[in-house]
């Protein structure tokens, strides 16, 4: 039988919780930094078994955010793929400058041996799968072009979801002979999968390519007041019904994912916030809001909280008040 570590904040003061979950997934998942979006009540679980050479943890927590980042990506003593597949809720995987998002019904898979962000904006429970990225790859397929990417819609990326599921909740049962086959099995089902989708060309796979171009010019004007839809469609000579078609099934729109990059880009600097930081209505005019009450409404709507209150509870954090 697969053993399995558990691991839970139930028991924790509440002041020690997002501590202690930030000391288990460095130690769980090899280096991340966390947040918790400005929150300060959090509570997380974590159940982790192995088939084989494959890592299966089953998550359940808060809302929070996980970032690897290059430095981290560079110490990393063994080389992953990861895969998020949620039972519950969302995440939203960016790297490489690409970004996917997982929901009920589909996983993505990135590599740990790269910077990486995992969003997860609610409460959220996941399946986390580890699979060794020797294991993984073939040789002729480009890793890099699969990865962030979106998966288990159906094929046999459909089939591997399944496997996954399967496996985690069936692990406590199998002898480790049979555990051995099933993560080996869950290996090249992964394979099959990023073959499928490498050879894919469809009118999806176009789209996923234009909104990556979308995607990057966005990061790139960032900063300037004047991005729009209208000013991507002509940088990147398409039409607007393209730019649309692009994001379709996201979610949200381009100007809705312009809106978040930008918020999420103040809440990063607000949260390196020293006693002698510069204003807030600077931070948000430099990331492209040219009203300040229009961004704290927006602020506020995407944190629960106000961009002041926001930068005392993190100011609160580095010094260790709570």
């Amino acid at each position: 039988m697969s053993k399995t570590l558990s691991l839970s904040t139930d028991a924790l003061p509440v002041k020690d919780r997002m501590g202690q979950w930030s000391e288990w997934i460095t130690q769980q998942f090899g280096g991340l930094q966390s947040d918790l979006y400005g929150d300060t009540v959090f509570d997380g679980h974590m159940q982790t078994s192995r088939a084989g050479q494959v890592i299966l943890t089953k998550l359940e927590a808060s809302r929070h955010r996980v970032v690897r980042t290059p430095q981290m990506a560079r110490t990393s003593e063994v080389p992953y793929l990861k895969i998020v597949a949620p039972w519950q809720g969302q995440a939203q995987v960016h790297q490489m400058q690409r970004e996917a998002k997982a929901d009920v019904g589909g996983w993505v898979i990135y590599d740990t041996t790269t910077a990486y962000e995992v969003a997860n904006p609610s409460r959220v429970e996941h399946l986390i799968v580890m699979v060794p990225k020797d294991q993984a790859a073939q040789r002729g397929l480009r890793l890099d072009g699969l990865m962030a990417r979106r998966l288990g819609a159906g094929g046999i990326s459909r089939v591997a979801l399944e496997a996954m599921r399967n496996t985690y909740l069936e692990l406590p049962y199998m002898s480790d002979s049979a555990a051995q086959g099933a993560g080996d099995l869950i290996i090249d089902l992964v394979k099959l999968s990023l073959s499928e989708l490498a050879g894919q060309e469809t009118a999806m796979t176009q789209r996923e390519a234009l909104r990556d171009r979308i995607r990057h010019h966005v990061h790139k004007y960032l900063r300037d007041p004047d991005l729009s839809v209208d000013g991507i469609a002509r940088a990147l000579n398409c039409s607007r019904r393209h730019l649309y078609n692009a994001f379709e099934g996201e979610g949200e729109s381009v100007a809705a994912y312009i809106q978040r990059m930008r918020l999420e880009a103040c809440i990063k600097d607000l949260q390196a916030s020293t006693p002698k930081a510069r204003p807030i209505t600077d931070i948000a005019v430099s990331w492209g809001f040219g009203n300040p009450s229009h961004f704290s409404r927006l602020f506020k709507e995407h944190t629960g909280a106000s961009p002041s209150d926001f930068r005392n509870q993190s100011l609160e954090k580095l010094s260790g008040h709570f």
